[in-house]
Order: structure tokens, then sequence, then C-alpha cells
């Protein structure tokens, strides 16, 4: 595999790469292998790979985790300060815009889709040279890859969950148009994906999309408009459109693949009208599109009761949940990070930052976030693995676990890159710091496939009131408990008697339907289940061991500070031995 530096990495600015030595200004993290200085990560991966294909895996972790404090850190920098241009005609004054990104993001498309075929990872046996197709190992790939480039992620997560929804529902026909090129690492070749949903009527609610699909002389065609369309120069597009005559309300949807160019080469009916200027995700074009006739091929049958659209791609958004899961811990992790380096390597009041009491404190509280989230990803990584080999308990465990990770992960990435912009402090407010971009981003990963409350209603009226899936959590983190040894005996009791009473309220909220505790709910069970698996994981590696300990350490933070009553007027204990043992692994 080449992955040598491109010609266009030697003209690029680096004044940012500059080491920060001879001035009195905190480093940042460029440079460094993102990968070796994760040791949490490093920690985890035999626990969630199977020796053979971590073995097999890690060098290539090496080799992203040092392309991601690299060279793909400045194209990031450089993308985001040069977003991508729409012209509305071609030289010739045809009416086929055409979307212009700076050398930049084609570079960053080459190492993710190109060099590493993250899309294709768990698709397409032979990527990276391994013969399966494992998906928690694909997850990892993207959490170093996201720690410095956010954006590009969702065209390259869309192409491989879009490629989940053609092979299940597609026509054979379908099938072969589609498949092969949008797994394919040849960028000459590759079809990108995205999928459009959302209308000036319908976000949230789907029920109000009013895209039409029309059948004319023997084809499927679109009429209407998409207000937000991500990726928008994507090759192929997934969408939901309602054929005419059918019923209103999510029933009368259908599920339609939309190419960008027809068999002969000419261009669809459609026509991005406008980008979006949007707050952060600047590298990625996001646009407005009307649809004039544009030919799509339906993904399973249309018709008067067989239109199954919202259902069919709800198996997506779901996938998508998991990766801005796994986003939003990456996130996390970079600006940890940048927050560990930025007070290690500033001094001020006679010392240095990271030795003052309430800056521990302050990098504690995005520690332990930060850990969360990474252990709750690569958990529902796995748990997704064995639904995908045939196991109904983990399908059904799969079916709560994704909108919870969605739900808390990207809240807590907020506070999270906040809070480190604040540790490396005026300087993270500039954009020559990767700080003000962190925040920027963050604040998406709570609007893409569901906002908090969306994702809130998910859990608790559908995977708790309509599927039951509380029940297979509950037994899950219990044999967790159970089959582990070395989770002290005081903790195991506490993490059982919390975990039972998430359980219990989440039954009690959907029995009630009471909406309004159902975010109260849905942060329980998702610090229930956290602190449970870093408990686990914490035995698991070892209490003997920095990076165990650090595990049954904030196993136990979590249990105390999220799961417990709190009086915010009393006296709080002496934990600075906790705290410092959990920076000291860090």
């Amino acid at each position: 595999m080449n992955i040598a530096t491109p010609p266009f990495a030697a003209k690029i600015d680096r004044t940012h790469a500059k080491s920060a030595s001879g001035t009195p200004l905190a480093p940042d993290c460029h440079g460094l292998n993102f990968f070796e200085i994760d040791h949490s990560l490093r920690a985890l991966l035999p626990l969630y790979l199977p020796d053979d294909l971590r073995n097999h895996m890690t060098p290539h972790y090496h080799r992203l985790g040092e392309i991601a404090g690299g060279r793909l850190d400045e194209f990031a920098r450089l993308s985001d300060r040069h977003g991508p241009v729409l012209h509305a005609r071609d030289a010739f004054g045809r009416d086929e815009e055409w979307i212009e990104f700076h050398p930049a993001y084609r570079e960053m498309e080459q190492i993710a889709f190109g060099d590493f075929g993250i899309h294709a990872l768990s698709r397409r046996p032979g990527v990276l040279g391994w013969d399966g197709t494992p998906t928690t190992a694909k997850y990892i790939l993207q959490y170093l890859f996201v720690q410095s480039e956010f954006a590009l992620m969702c065209p390259v997560s869309v192409t491989d969950t879009s490629v989940v929804l053609i092979e299940k529902y597609g026509s054979a026909s379908v099938k072969k148009r589609f498949i092969p090129r949008m797994l394919s690492q040849n960028m000459g070749e590759l079809l990108k994906a995205a999928q459009f949903m959302t209308e000036k009527k319908g976000g949230s609610d789907v029920g109000q999309i009013e895209l039409s699909a029309k059948f004319e002389q023997g084809e499927w065609r679109l009429y209407g408009d998409k207000w937000f369309c991500s990726c928008a120069d994507a090759d192929v597009a997934l969408l939901l459109a309602r054929p005419e005559g059918a019923v209103e309300g999510t029933a009368g949807l259908g599920l339609f693949a939309l190419p960008k160019h027809l068999d002969d080469g000419s261009r669809n009916s459609y026509r991005i009208v406008r980008l979006k200027d949007k707050l952060g995700s600047k590298s990625m074009a996001s646009g407005e599109i009307v649809f004039e006739g544009a030919v799509a091929y339906p993904l399973g049958k249309i018709g008067p009761g067989r239109n199954r659209g919202l259902k069919q791609m709800m198996d997506q958004v779901n996938l998508s949940r998991l990766s801005h899961g796994v986003r939003a811990a990456a996130m996390m992790r970079r600006c940890l990070n940048e927050a560990l380096v930025a007070s290690r390597g500033r001094k001020a009041f006679g010392g240095k930052v990271i030795d003052k009491p309430l800056m521990r404190r302050q990098l504690l509280k995005l520690l332990v976030p930060t850990e969360q989230a990474l252990s709750m990803a690569l958990y529902t990584a796995r748990t997704l693995e064995k639904a995908d080999a045939g196991d109904d308990k983990a399908e059904a465990e799969l079916r709560i676990l994704t909108p919870l990770l969605k739900f808390r992960a990207c809240r807590d990435n907020i506070a999270v890159a906040t809070g480190a912009m604040e540790v490396r402090g005026g300087n993270g407010y500039i954009e020559n710091f990767v700080n003000a971009r962190l925040v920027r981003d963050a604040h998406l990963g709570v609007l893409w496939e569901g906002t908090s409350n969306i994702n809130a209603l998910d859990v608790i009226t559908r995977a708790v009131a309509k599927v039951g899936a509380q029940s297979v959590l509950n037994d899950a983190l219990v044999a967790l408990l159970d089959e582990t040894d070395g989770i002290p005996g005081q903790l195991k009791g506490a993490l059982d008697h919390a975990t039972g009473r998430a359980i219990a309220l989440a039954e009690e909220v959907a029995t009630v339907g009471d909406e309004p505790r159902m975010r109260q709910t849905s942060d329980a069970l998702y610090h229930a289940s956290s602190a449970v698996i870093l408990a686990h994981e914490g035995a698991i590696i070892g209490s003997d061991t920095p990076q165990g300990r650090k595990r049954l350490l904030l196993s136990q933070m979590v249990l105390d500070h999220r799961l417990s009553p709190q009086d915010p007027l009393s006296p709080r204990g002496d934990d600075r031995a906790m705290v410092d043992a959990i920076l000291e692994a860090a």
C-alpha cells in the first residue's frame, strides 16, 4: 500500500506545525502519533479484537496514527479554511453545476478511501490485506482518522452504510450497478455515497416529507427538493420519497437510490442550488438540491401498502449513530490530548499548569466522558459484530446501545471541546490552533441522525417500549459483572444496584410515557452501562497495571458523580489520590 507523502503535501503552509520550543506558549499535539499516545486504546485492543486480527491491524493503526498527527492534520486545517465552492455552470455555459474542493480535501479522500479503505473494510474481504470483514477494526480506523478530520467521515461512513441497504433491499441489477464501485479503493472509479433526507417541512418529523416519486415511461423519477444534503457531490444518494398516490405519513414513503450520472454518462436531472454556510464541518459540501424528474431506483417494493422506506432507512440511521458515537469519542480524545499537552507544556504561577489542583480536576472532567465514550463505542461495535453474525440477543441489545451512544457521547463532546479550549486559554479561541475547529465541529454531532430529544425518544418509546431491549441490555451487563473476576466486591455490588435502578426507571418511564423524563432516563442507562463496561475492562486488563486500575477508578467516578445523589453544598471527600492515579495513566 502506497501512503507516501503526496506531492501536494510539500507545498502546504506548515507554520502551525513548528515546535513551540523557544516560546512561552504551550505546544499542541501536531506531530505526535495519535495511536502511540493513546494508552487507553492500545490497552483495550486485546479485549475487542482477536489476537490474529489485532496483530494484523496494529501496524495499520500505527501508520494511520502517524498520518493523523501529521499530514492529515495539516490537510484538515487547510480544508477547513478553504471550503468547497459551487459553480453553477460549466465552462461552456451548460447547467451542469460542479463543486470545487481544495486539493487538501482530495488528499484526505485518498487517505480514507484509497489508502486505508475505511468505507470497505467491513464490506469486502481483502482490504488492508485481511481476508475477513472486521467491523470493530473499521471503527478503530474511524476513531484515529477523526482525531484530525471530522467532516470527511460523513461520506466515508455513508458510503459504507449505503452498501448495506443496497445489498439488503436492492434488485440484482441495482446491486451490480452500484456496489462494486462503491467498495472500490480506486479513486478514479469509486462511487461515493450520501443520504438526502431533510426537507423544509420534514426534518426530524420524517412523515412530512413531500419529495414525490412518479413512475414515468418505465422509470421512477423524483420531483421536489431536499433542504439539507450533506455530501452534496455524491455519486449515489439514498433518499426517501413519496410515490404518487401513496398515503400520508411515514407509511407512504419509499426508499430510492439516486445516481449522479445516468448510464449514458449524462447528468441526472437535479440541481444543487446552494451550498450551506455551516458553523462546522466546513470541508465537506452540504447543499440544497432541487429534483426535476431525476431518475432513481427503488430499493424494495413500492406501491400501496408496500412502502417500507423509513423502516429500511433506519438500518442506515442506526449504523450512522454508531459512527457518530465513534466520531464523538475520537474528537474528545483529541480534545483531551490537546488539554494534556497544553497543561504540561505551559508554566504559570511558579510551576507547570498541570500540577495545579484545579487544573487537575478540570482535566479529569474531560477525561471521564472521553473514556466512557471509547468504551461504549468499542462495546457497541463488538455487539454489532455479534448481531451481524446472527445473534438475536445482540441485535436487540444493539437496538438500544446505538441511540444511547449517539445521545450522550455527542452531548459530552461539546462540553469536552469547550473545556479543552479553556485549558489552552485565549489561544484556544484562535483559529491557528485546532481547538476552535473542534468546538465548531462538536456541535454538529447533536444534530445529525436525530437531535438529543429524538434519540432519547427512540431509546424509551421504541427500544424499551416496543422492543424490550432494556431486558437484554440488563442481562448483558449483569453477565459482565458476574463473569468478570477482579472487580472489587463493593464496586460490583454498587454497579449491580445502579444498573437495576436505571433499567427499572426506563421501564417505568416507558410504561407511563413520561416524555419529560426520557432524557434523564437515557442518561442513566448510558452511565450505568459505561460504568459496568469500564469496570469489566479494568478487571480484565488487571488492577495491578496503570490502565486497568485507571478504568476501575473511572467506573467508580461514573458511579459516584453520575449515578449517585449529590448535595452541592456538602463538603466533598478528598479524592486527590484517585485523580492523580487516573491522570498518571493518561
